[in-house]
C-alpha cells in the first residue's frame, strides 16, 4: 500500500496546471460521486490529478489511485477506502475503473464504489474510465448517485489556448450562428487562423501531441488497438475473434468515410450472417468513440437503426489511418460532427449535410460553396472552409471549434 500511495502523491505533485481543460470549470466538484469518462488519450488522468493538486494545496486530504496498479490484483478497492477514511481521508480519486480485476463473482468495481459511497457518507469519490463505460452493465447501480461528465479531445479553441495563448471564452452554437462576424473579427486580428486550423485538423485533438509529433500517428494507432483488444472486451462478452472483426471493420471504413454503409457487403467481408450483429459491432465502435454514426432518426433503438453515414471520430484519426487518402469534404464534415456532438444531436437531413437539434441545417463546403442546395430550407447555414470571416448565413468552418 505504501508504494501505491507514494505513486499517487508523486503524480499529484508533478502534474502541470499551466493548461486547464474547459470541462474542469464545468464540473460540480461538491458532488460526492463524480464520473469522468472519455476516449483513451484525451486527458482524463491529467484533469483528475490537477484537481487533486488544487485540493491538496488547500490543505485537503487527497488520495489518487489507478485501478490497473498491481496492488488491486490482491486487494479490494473497498479495503483501501476503509483504511483511507479511517486515517482522515476525504477525497478519493480512482482512475481506470474498467481495468479493475474483479475478486469475486458479482463484486465488480461499480458495486464496490456503490458500497463505499453508501458506507462513508462524507467521503468524496471521483472516478474515471474509458468511454466504453457506456456499454458497461455493472453489478452496482450508480445512476441515482453519480453525476457523469464526458471529456472529449481538445477543441480548436483549446488548441489555440494551449499553443498560441489565445484565450477566447467557449461559445454557444446559437452564438456562433448569430455573432460569427464579430467573433471572427476578434480572433483574426490576433492570429493567422487558417494555417493553425489546418494544423489542428492533422495533430491537435489528442493532448499528447505536445510530447512530440514524430510518433503521434503511431500513438493514435496504438490507442486504437488497446481500445479494440482490451477496453471493449473488458465490458462486453466478445472474444478475441470478434475483436479482430472489429479491427477489420474499422479498416474497411478507413478508405471511404463518410461511409454510406452497404450492410450486405460489409457482412460478407466480415463473415457475419445477420445485420443485427453487424449493427451491434458498429455500436461498439461508436460507444468507444472510434467512429460517429449519422442517421435520419435520433430516437428509438439506436443500435438497430441502419446508419446513413459513418465518420471517423476525429480528423487526427483520419490522418493516422489514411494519411495519403484524405478527402477534403470528408475532413470538413468529420471536424464539424466531432465538435458539435458533445452538446448537440446531429441527424441526417434531406437537404444539406447535418440537422442540429432538429432545427438548424448545416451544409459544409469550401469558400466557393453556393446556397443552392439549402436555398428553400429554413434555418439553414453554410459552414465554409478556407475563409477567415463569413457573411449572413455563411459561417467560417473553424468557428465551430469554439464550442467548448
Amino acid at each position: 500500500m505504501e508504494q501505491l500511495i507514494e505513486t499517487g502523491d508523486r503524480l499529484i505533485r508533478l502534474v502541470n496546471r499551466n493548461f486547464i481543460r474547459a470541462l474542469y470549470e464545468s464540473i460540480n466538484w461538491n458532488t460526492r460521486l463524480i464520473e469522468i469518462k472519455g476516449s483513451r488519450g484525451v486527458g482524463k488522468t491529467t484533469l483528475m490529478l490537477q484537481k487533486a493538486q488544487e485540493l491538496q494545496k488547500q490543505g485537503e486530504h487527497v488520495l489518487y489511485v489507478s485501478l490497473d496498479n498491481a496492488y488491486f490484483f490482491r486487494h479490494q478497492l473497498i479495503e483501501l477506502a476503509d483504511w483511507y477514511y479511517k486515517n482522515g481521508g476525504k477525497f478519493l480519486f480512482i482512475d481506470e475503473v474498467h481495468k479493475y480485476p474483479q475478486k469475486e463473482k458479482g463484486l465488480d468495481w461499480s458495486l464496490e464504489i456503490k458500497n463505499i459511497y453508501d458506507s462513508y457518507p462524507d467521503l468524496y469519490l471521483i472516478y474515471s474510465g474509458s468511454s466504453i463505460l457506456q456499454l458497461y452493465t455493472g453489478a452496482g447501480d450508480l445512476s441515482r448517485r453519480k453525476v457523469s461528465y464526458r471529456l472529449p479531445g481538445l477543441s480548436f479553441r483549446e488548441y489555440l489556448l494551449l499553443n498560441e495563448e489565445l484565450n477566447i471564452m467557449p461559445q454557444s452554437f446559437v452564438s456562433v450562428l448569430q455573432n460569427h462576424g464579430d467573433l471572427a473579427a476578434e480572433i483574426t486580428t490576433q492570429i493567422k487562423i487558417i494555417p493553425l486550423f489546418n494544423d489542428y485538423l492533422k495533430f491537435g485533438y489528442y493532448p499528447f501531441y505536445t510530447e512530440g509529433l514524430e510518433n503521434y500517428y503511431q500513438r493514435i494507432n496504438e490507442v486504437t488497438n488497446v481500445i479494440l483488444e482490451t477496453d471493449i472486451p473488458s465490458v462486453t462478452d466478445i472474444n478475441f475473434e470478434t475483436s479482430l472483426r472489429l479491427k477489420r471493420l474499422l479498416v474497411l471504413l478507413t478508405g471511404s468515410a463518410p461511409y454510406a454503409p452497404n450492410l450486405s457487403k460489409l457482412s460478407e467481408q466480415l463473415f457475419i450472417s445477420d445485420y443485427r450483429t453487424l449493427l451491434k459491432y458498429l455500436n461498439y465502435l461508436a460507444k468507444a468513440e472510434l467512429i460517429n454514426i449519422l442517421s435520419a432518426k435520433a430516437i428509438g433503438n439506436q443500435i438497430m437503426n441502419k446508419p446513413d453515414k459513418i465518420f471517423f471520430d476525429n480528423t487526427n484519426s483520419m490522418y493516422a489511418f489514411s494519411e495519403n487518402n484524405i478527402n477534403v469534404g470528408t475532413l470538413r464534415e468529420t471536424f464539424l460532427f466531432n465538435q458539435l456532438k458533445n452538446d448537440h444531436t446531429l441527424t441526417y437531413p434531406k437537404y444539406g449535410d447535418f440537422i442540429i437539434d432538429g432545427k438548424y441545417t448545416l451544409e459544409v463546403g469550401g469558400k466557393s460553396k453556393t446556397k443552392k442546395q439549402i436555398a428553400e430550407t429554413e434555418n439553414a447555414y453554410i459552414a465554409m472552409d478556407n475563409v477567415e470571416s463569413g457573411f449572413g448565413n455563411q459561417i467560417p468552418l473553424w468557428l465551430f471549434g469554439f464550442l467548448y
